[in-house]
Protein backbone atom coordinates (compact mmCIF):
# COMPACT_ATOMS: atom_id res chain seq x y z
CA UNK A 1 0.00 0.00 0.00
CA UNK A 2 3.06 2.24 -0.68
CA UNK A 3 1.89 5.65 -2.08
CA UNK A 4 2.71 7.40 -5.60
CA UNK A 5 4.56 10.68 -3.60
CA UNK A 6 7.26 12.30 -4.66
CA UNK A 7 10.04 11.61 -1.84
CA UNK A 8 12.16 14.12 -2.83
CA UNK A 9 10.58 17.34 -2.29
CA UNK A 10 10.80 18.77 0.59
CA UNK A 11 7.81 18.06 3.83
CA UNK A 12 5.74 21.07 3.80
CA UNK A 13 5.26 20.46 7.56
CA UNK A 14 6.05 17.38 9.94
CA UNK A 15 7.15 15.53 13.06
CA UNK A 16 9.76 13.19 13.10
CA UNK A 17 10.92 10.65 15.37
CA UNK A 18 8.97 11.11 18.22
CA UNK A 19 8.07 7.69 18.97
CA UNK A 20 11.05 6.08 20.99
CA UNK A 21 12.43 3.26 19.74
CA UNK A 22 10.73 0.08 21.48
CA UNK A 23 12.90 -3.50 22.28
CA UNK A 24 11.51 -4.62 24.96
CA UNK A 25 9.15 -6.94 23.58
CA UNK A 26 10.80 -7.64 20.33
CA UNK A 27 13.88 -8.49 21.57
CA UNK A 28 16.33 -10.89 23.43
CA UNK A 29 18.89 -9.30 25.63
CA UNK A 30 21.84 -10.81 27.89
CA UNK A 31 23.49 -9.42 30.18
CA UNK A 32 22.70 -6.08 29.72
CA UNK A 33 23.19 -3.13 31.63
CA UNK A 34 21.17 -2.53 34.77
CA UNK A 35 19.56 0.47 33.60
CA UNK A 36 17.94 -1.41 30.99
CA UNK A 37 16.62 -3.72 33.59
CA UNK A 38 13.99 -1.10 34.54
CA UNK A 39 10.56 -0.87 33.55
CA UNK A 40 9.93 1.57 30.34
CA UNK A 41 7.10 3.78 29.65
CA UNK A 42 3.86 1.77 29.54
CA UNK A 43 5.49 -1.34 31.02
CA UNK A 44 4.36 -2.80 34.39
CA UNK A 45 5.28 -5.80 36.72
CA UNK A 46 2.68 -8.25 36.89
CA UNK A 47 4.54 -10.73 38.93
CA UNK A 48 7.93 -11.93 40.42
CA UNK A 49 9.56 -14.71 42.00
CA UNK A 50 12.53 -14.59 43.88
CA UNK A 51 13.53 -18.43 43.86
CA UNK A 52 13.71 -19.04 39.89
CA UNK A 53 16.86 -20.66 38.27
CA UNK A 54 17.95 -20.20 34.68
CA UNK A 55 18.84 -23.73 34.09
CA UNK A 56 19.76 -23.58 30.55
CA UNK A 57 22.52 -20.81 31.20
CA UNK A 58 23.36 -20.49 34.71
CA UNK A 59 22.28 -24.04 36.10
CA UNK A 60 22.73 -23.92 39.47
CA UNK A 61 22.70 -19.97 40.82
CA UNK A 62 19.54 -18.94 42.34
CA UNK A 63 17.81 -15.67 40.83
CA UNK A 64 15.02 -13.35 40.40
CA UNK A 65 12.42 -13.79 37.81
CA UNK A 66 10.17 -10.50 36.96
CA UNK A 67 7.42 -11.11 34.53
CA UNK A 68 6.22 -8.01 32.69
CA UNK A 69 3.98 -7.20 30.15
CA UNK A 70 6.74 -6.97 27.72
CA UNK A 71 8.97 -9.39 28.07
CA UNK A 72 10.70 -11.70 30.80
CA UNK A 73 13.28 -10.76 32.77
CA UNK A 74 15.86 -12.32 34.71
CA UNK A 75 18.97 -12.01 37.01
CA UNK A 76 21.08 -13.52 39.52
CA UNK A 77 21.28 -13.28 43.02
CA UNK A 78 25.27 -13.07 43.08
CA UNK A 79 25.23 -10.95 40.64
CA UNK A 80 22.73 -8.66 38.42
CA UNK A 81 24.86 -7.92 35.89
CA UNK A 82 24.42 -11.82 34.70
CA UNK A 83 20.28 -11.20 33.83
CA UNK A 84 18.27 -12.28 30.64
CA UNK A 85 15.66 -9.99 28.96
CA UNK A 86 12.92 -11.82 26.61
CA UNK A 87 10.65 -9.73 24.57
CA UNK A 88 7.39 -11.81 23.68
CA UNK A 89 7.19 -11.26 20.84
CA UNK A 90 10.46 -13.47 19.75
CA UNK A 91 8.40 -16.23 21.33
CA UNK A 92 7.74 -19.11 19.55
CA UNK A 93 6.20 -21.64 21.96
CA UNK A 94 6.15 -22.46 26.18
CA UNK A 95 6.33 -25.94 27.20
CA UNK A 96 6.10 -27.65 30.57
CA UNK A 97 8.71 -31.00 30.82
CA UNK A 98 11.27 -32.31 33.18
CA UNK A 99 14.70 -30.94 33.25
CA UNK A 100 18.04 -31.62 35.13
CA UNK A 101 18.16 -28.54 37.73
CA UNK A 102 21.41 -28.62 40.10
CA UNK A 103 19.64 -27.05 42.96
CA UNK A 104 16.84 -28.88 42.74
CA UNK A 105 17.25 -32.38 40.96
CA UNK A 106 15.02 -33.92 37.98
CA UNK A 107 12.11 -31.79 38.14
CA UNK A 108 9.35 -29.67 36.11
CA UNK A 109 10.56 -27.03 34.08
CA UNK A 110 9.28 -24.53 31.92
CA UNK A 111 10.41 -24.39 28.57
CA UNK A 112 10.29 -20.88 26.27
CA UNK A 113 11.68 -21.51 22.48
CA UNK A 114 12.61 -18.21 20.82
CA UNK A 115 13.65 -16.66 17.76
CA UNK A 116 15.75 -13.54 17.00
CA UNK A 117 17.73 -12.47 14.45
CA UNK A 118 17.22 -15.87 12.47
CA UNK A 119 18.70 -17.77 15.01
CA UNK A 120 16.55 -19.67 17.90
CA UNK A 121 17.28 -19.44 21.50
CA UNK A 122 15.73 -21.94 24.07
CA UNK A 123 15.29 -21.23 27.73
CA UNK A 124 14.56 -23.24 30.70
CA UNK A 125 13.55 -21.89 34.10
CA UNK A 126 12.73 -24.19 37.01
CA UNK A 127 10.54 -22.62 40.28
CA UNK A 128 12.68 -23.62 43.32
CA UNK A 129 9.55 -23.40 45.16
CA UNK A 130 8.27 -26.59 45.83
CA UNK A 131 4.47 -27.71 44.45
CA UNK A 132 4.02 -23.78 42.95
CA UNK A 133 2.54 -23.68 39.99
CA UNK A 134 3.11 -19.72 39.54
CA UNK A 135 5.79 -20.25 37.22
CA UNK A 136 3.82 -22.16 34.55
CA UNK A 137 0.15 -20.79 35.24
CA UNK A 138 1.23 -16.61 34.92
CA UNK A 139 3.66 -16.64 32.26
CA UNK A 140 1.87 -18.70 29.92
CA UNK A 141 -1.10 -16.52 30.65
CA UNK A 142 0.67 -13.60 30.06
CA UNK A 143 1.79 -14.60 26.74
CA UNK A 144 -1.44 -15.45 25.85
CA UNK A 145 -2.74 -11.92 26.59
CA UNK A 146 0.04 -10.59 24.64
CA UNK A 147 -0.57 -12.77 21.73
CA UNK A 148 -4.35 -11.65 21.28
CA UNK A 149 -3.62 -8.05 21.32
CA UNK A 150 -1.43 -7.60 18.02
CA UNK A 151 -3.83 -4.38 17.14
CA UNK A 152 -2.09 -2.67 19.93
CA UNK A 153 1.44 -2.60 18.59
CA UNK A 154 1.21 -4.56 15.38
CA UNK A 155 0.22 -2.09 11.82
CA UNK A 156 -2.57 -4.25 10.56
CA UNK A 157 -3.97 -4.53 6.63
CA UNK A 158 -7.07 -5.51 5.51
CA UNK A 159 -8.12 -7.14 8.91
CA UNK A 160 -11.67 -7.75 10.08
CA UNK A 161 -11.75 -4.43 11.76
CA UNK A 162 -14.86 -2.56 10.44
CA UNK A 163 -18.07 -3.68 10.68
CA UNK A 164 -21.41 -1.57 9.51
CA UNK A 165 -18.86 1.19 8.80
CA UNK A 166 -17.73 1.54 11.96
CA UNK A 167 -14.35 0.49 13.93
CA UNK A 168 -14.61 -2.47 16.31
CA UNK A 169 -12.85 -0.43 19.19
CA UNK A 170 -10.75 -2.12 21.35
CA UNK A 171 -10.40 -2.43 25.26
CA UNK A 172 -9.37 1.19 26.58
CA UNK A 173 -9.85 2.55 23.21
CA UNK A 174 -11.85 5.60 22.53
CA UNK A 175 -12.70 7.08 19.40
CA UNK A 176 -11.96 11.23 19.01
CA UNK A 177 -12.85 11.87 15.35
CA UNK A 178 -14.66 10.40 12.54
CA UNK A 179 -13.79 12.11 9.12
CA UNK A 180 -15.42 11.13 5.81
CA UNK A 181 -13.63 12.14 2.55
CA UNK A 182 -10.07 10.77 3.21
CA UNK A 183 -8.63 9.30 -0.14
CA UNK A 184 -6.28 6.98 0.02
CA UNK A 185 -3.25 7.79 -2.47
CA UNK A 186 -1.76 4.32 -3.21
CA UNK A 187 -3.01 3.93 -6.43
CA UNK A 188 -3.67 5.69 -9.40
CA UNK A 189 -7.07 6.57 -9.33
CA UNK A 190 -7.11 6.83 -5.38
CA UNK A 191 -9.71 5.48 -3.09
CA UNK A 192 -12.09 7.61 -1.20
CA UNK A 193 -12.52 6.33 2.16
CA UNK A 194 -12.82 7.32 5.75
CA UNK A 195 -10.32 8.29 9.06
CA UNK A 196 -10.88 6.75 12.61
CA UNK A 197 -8.59 9.02 14.88
CA UNK A 198 -8.50 6.81 18.36
CA UNK A 199 -5.82 7.37 21.19
CA UNK A 200 -4.62 4.38 20.17
CA UNK A 201 -4.01 4.19 16.40
CA UNK A 202 -5.22 5.34 13.08
CA UNK A 203 -7.64 3.33 10.77
CA UNK A 204 -8.54 3.99 7.57
CA UNK A 205 -11.14 2.28 5.45
CA UNK A 206 -12.43 2.27 1.49
CA UNK A 207 -16.47 3.15 1.55
CA UNK A 208 -17.03 0.46 -0.85
CA UNK A 209 -15.15 -2.46 0.19
CA UNK A 210 -15.04 -2.25 4.23
CA UNK A 211 -12.30 -5.00 3.92
CA UNK A 212 -9.39 -2.66 1.94
CA UNK A 213 -8.36 -0.85 5.03
CA UNK A 214 -5.14 -0.22 7.31
CA UNK A 215 -4.89 0.18 11.14
CA UNK A 216 -1.42 2.05 11.81
CA UNK A 217 -0.83 2.01 15.52
CA UNK A 218 1.10 5.14 17.05
CA UNK A 219 3.79 2.72 18.65
CA UNK A 220 4.57 1.90 14.65
CA UNK A 221 4.40 5.68 13.69
CA UNK A 222 8.15 6.82 12.76
CA UNK A 223 6.93 10.73 11.43
CA UNK A 224 3.98 12.16 9.87
CA UNK A 225 3.70 15.01 7.65
CA UNK A 226 2.29 16.81 4.86
CA UNK A 227 4.37 17.25 1.73
CA UNK A 228 3.33 17.74 -2.20
CA UNK A 229 2.46 14.47 -4.45
CA UNK A 230 1.47 14.15 -7.67
CA UNK A 231 -2.03 14.94 -6.43
CA UNK A 232 -1.61 17.87 -4.34
CA UNK A 233 -0.56 18.28 -0.83
CA UNK A 234 -1.08 14.89 1.35
CA UNK A 235 -0.76 13.68 4.26
CA UNK A 236 2.02 11.17 4.83
CA UNK A 237 2.68 8.52 7.44
CA UNK A 238 5.81 6.33 7.74
CA UNK A 239 6.17 3.36 9.63
CA UNK A 240 8.96 2.08 11.90
CA UNK A 241 11.77 -0.33 9.71
CA UNK A 242 10.05 -3.32 11.77
CA UNK A 243 6.27 -3.18 10.85
CA UNK A 244 7.72 -2.79 7.14
CA UNK A 245 8.47 0.37 6.40
CA UNK A 246 5.51 1.46 4.85
CA UNK A 247 4.77 5.48 3.38
CA UNK A 248 1.27 6.01 3.08
CA UNK A 249 -0.55 8.99 1.13
CA UNK A 250 -3.82 10.37 2.38
CA UNK A 251 -5.31 13.25 0.97
CA UNK A 252 -8.25 15.78 2.56
CA UNK A 253 -10.02 18.49 0.68
CA UNK A 254 -9.80 21.55 0.98
CA UNK A 255 -5.99 22.31 2.67
CA UNK A 256 -7.51 23.93 6.10
CA UNK A 257 -9.14 21.12 7.10
CA UNK A 258 -5.84 18.56 6.38
CA UNK A 259 -4.37 20.33 8.22
CA UNK A 260 -6.44 20.39 11.09
CA UNK A 261 -6.41 16.54 11.16
CA UNK A 262 -2.80 17.04 10.52
CA UNK A 263 -2.10 18.57 13.76
CA UNK A 264 -5.05 16.40 15.87
CA UNK A 265 -3.10 13.19 14.82
CA UNK A 266 0.68 14.18 15.66
CA UNK A 267 -1.05 15.43 19.11
CA UNK A 268 -2.53 12.25 20.25
CA UNK A 269 0.33 10.78 19.09
CA UNK A 270 2.75 12.78 21.22
CA UNK A 271 0.14 12.41 24.05
CA UNK A 272 0.15 8.17 23.39
CA UNK A 273 4.57 8.76 23.31
CA UNK A 274 4.21 9.71 27.27
CA UNK A 275 1.71 6.85 28.83
CA UNK A 276 1.90 4.20 25.45
CA UNK A 277 -0.95 1.27 25.91
CA UNK A 278 0.59 -1.86 24.73
CA UNK A 279 -2.85 -3.51 25.10
CA UNK A 280 -1.63 -6.24 28.27
CA UNK A 281 -4.35 -6.22 30.76
CA UNK A 282 -3.58 -9.18 33.46
CA UNK A 283 -4.88 -9.12 36.95
CA UNK A 284 -3.26 -11.96 39.84
CA UNK A 285 -6.16 -13.62 41.70
CA UNK A 286 -4.42 -15.89 44.08
CA UNK A 287 -1.01 -13.47 44.12
CA UNK A 288 0.34 -13.63 47.51
CA UNK A 289 0.46 -10.82 49.81
CA UNK A 290 3.96 -9.10 50.09
CA UNK A 291 5.64 -9.04 53.54
CA UNK A 292 4.99 -5.96 54.13
CA UNK A 293 1.60 -5.73 53.50
CA UNK A 294 0.94 -8.38 55.49
CA UNK A 295 3.12 -6.84 58.68
CA UNK A 296 1.55 -6.27 61.89
CA UNK A 297 2.74 -2.97 63.32
CA UNK A 298 3.64 -3.31 67.16
CA UNK A 299 1.39 -1.67 69.57
CA UNK A 300 1.82 -0.64 72.95
CA UNK A 301 -1.41 -1.79 75.56
CA UNK A 302 -2.88 1.53 77.05
CA UNK A 303 -2.02 0.20 80.70
CA UNK A 304 -0.48 1.62 83.23
CA UNK A 305 1.48 -0.79 85.67
CA UNK A 306 1.67 0.44 89.50
CA UNK A 307 4.97 0.04 91.09
CA UNK A 308 3.60 -1.95 93.94
CA UNK A 309 6.85 -3.49 95.87
CA UNK A 310 5.45 -2.99 99.29
CA UNK A 311 2.63 -5.01 98.69
CA UNK A 312 4.07 -7.52 96.33
CA UNK A 313 4.65 -11.05 97.81
CA UNK A 314 6.96 -14.32 96.20
CA UNK A 315 4.86 -17.19 94.81
CA UNK A 316 6.13 -19.35 97.74
CA UNK A 317 5.12 -16.79 100.71
CA UNK A 318 1.82 -19.27 100.17
CA UNK A 319 4.31 -22.41 101.40
CA UNK A 320 6.18 -20.58 104.61
CA UNK A 321 5.44 -22.49 108.22
CA UNK A 322 4.77 -19.53 109.82
CA UNK A 323 1.46 -18.77 107.61
CA UNK A 324 -0.25 -16.08 109.57
CA UNK A 325 3.38 -13.84 109.17
CA UNK A 326 2.45 -10.37 107.45
CA UNK A 327 5.38 -8.44 108.60
CA UNK A 328 9.40 -8.84 109.47
CA UNK A 329 9.72 -9.10 113.52
CA UNK A 330 12.75 -6.65 115.16
CA UNK A 331 15.71 -8.82 114.99
CA UNK A 332 17.89 -9.91 118.04
CA UNK A 333 20.88 -11.17 119.01
CA UNK A 334 21.67 -15.54 119.60
CA UNK A 335 24.55 -15.26 122.17
CA UNK A 336 24.52 -19.13 121.31
CA UNK A 337 24.32 -19.03 117.77
CA UNK A 338 26.67 -15.83 117.34
CA UNK A 339 24.83 -14.04 114.86
CA UNK A 340 21.13 -12.11 114.72
CA UNK A 341 17.96 -13.53 114.07
CA UNK A 342 14.63 -12.42 113.96
CA UNK A 343 12.78 -11.92 116.98
CA UNK A 344 10.80 -15.03 118.00
CA UNK A 345 7.12 -15.31 117.92
CA UNK A 346 4.63 -15.80 120.92
CA UNK A 347 4.49 -19.59 122.05
CA UNK A 348 8.21 -20.78 120.56
CA UNK A 349 11.18 -20.99 122.62
CA UNK A 350 14.64 -21.42 121.55
CA UNK A 351 17.74 -24.17 123.31
CA UNK A 352 21.33 -23.57 123.48
CA UNK A 353 21.06 -26.00 120.42
CA UNK A 354 19.57 -23.42 117.87
CA UNK A 355 16.37 -25.65 118.26
CA UNK A 356 12.70 -23.86 118.13
CA UNK A 357 9.72 -25.73 119.98
CA UNK A 358 6.51 -24.72 120.56
CA UNK A 359 5.46 -23.74 124.35
CA UNK A 360 3.00 -26.33 125.38
CA UNK A 361 -0.62 -25.27 125.80
CA UNK A 362 -1.90 -25.18 129.53
CA UNK A 363 -5.26 -26.10 127.78
CA UNK A 364 -4.13 -29.00 125.35
CA UNK A 365 -4.80 -32.32 126.86
CA UNK A 366 -1.36 -33.68 125.14
CA UNK A 367 1.45 -31.28 125.87
CA UNK A 368 3.58 -33.38 123.25
CA UNK A 369 1.35 -32.88 120.39
CA UNK A 370 1.66 -29.50 120.81
CA UNK A 371 5.48 -29.50 120.42
CA UNK A 372 6.94 -28.62 117.04
CA UNK A 373 10.55 -27.91 116.13
CA UNK A 374 11.84 -26.14 113.22
CA UNK A 375 15.28 -27.11 111.77
CA UNK A 376 17.08 -25.48 109.34
CA UNK A 377 17.97 -22.33 110.53
CA UNK A 378 20.14 -21.45 108.01
CA UNK A 379 17.33 -21.72 105.46
CA UNK A 380 15.33 -19.18 108.11
CA UNK A 381 17.98 -17.13 107.99
CA UNK A 382 18.45 -16.38 104.57
CA UNK A 383 14.66 -16.01 103.90
CA UNK A 384 14.93 -13.33 106.51
CA UNK A 385 17.92 -11.35 104.33
CA UNK A 386 16.02 -12.12 101.11
CA UNK A 387 13.15 -10.77 102.80
CA UNK A 388 15.29 -7.72 103.71
CA UNK A 389 17.12 -7.38 100.24
CA UNK A 390 13.45 -7.40 98.40
CA UNK A 391 12.02 -4.31 100.26
CA UNK A 392 14.33 -1.40 100.43
CA UNK A 393 12.64 0.19 103.47
CA UNK A 394 12.24 -3.30 105.56
CA UNK A 395 16.37 -3.82 104.64
CA UNK A 396 17.40 -0.30 106.09
CA UNK A 397 15.24 -0.38 109.27
CA UNK A 398 16.59 -4.07 110.01
CA UNK A 399 19.70 -2.43 109.71
CA UNK A 400 19.27 0.19 112.34
CA UNK A 401 18.15 -2.49 114.53
CA UNK A 402 21.05 -4.95 114.09
CA UNK A 403 23.31 -1.52 114.90
CA UNK A 404 21.31 -1.06 117.83
CA UNK A 405 21.82 -4.93 118.80
CA UNK A 406 25.69 -4.99 118.66
CA UNK A 407 26.29 -1.54 119.93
Amino acid sequence: MNSDLDTDRPPVSGTQGTATHIWQDREIRFDIPLAHLDLRRGEFQIDSMDSVEDTKGNNGERGELIITNLRLVWWSHKNRRTNLSVGYNAIISINIRTASSRLRGSTQALYVLTKFNGSRFEFIFTNLVRNSPRLFTTIQAVFRAYDTTKLYRDLKLRGAIIQDKELKLLPHEQTYNKVHGVWNLSSDQGNLGTFFITNVRLVWHANLAENFNVSIPYLQMKSIRIRDSKFGPALVIETTPRSGGYILGFRVDPQERMRDIYKEIQSLWQVFSVNPIFGVEFTLEDRPQSLSNVTVPRTTDDVEIVNQDDDTADVFVAYYADGTKNQDRDPMFHPDLGLAMESLRDGVTKSSSGVCSERPDGDSKDAGASKATIHGTRDRRAASLSQFSRNPNTHSKGLNRLAKIFE
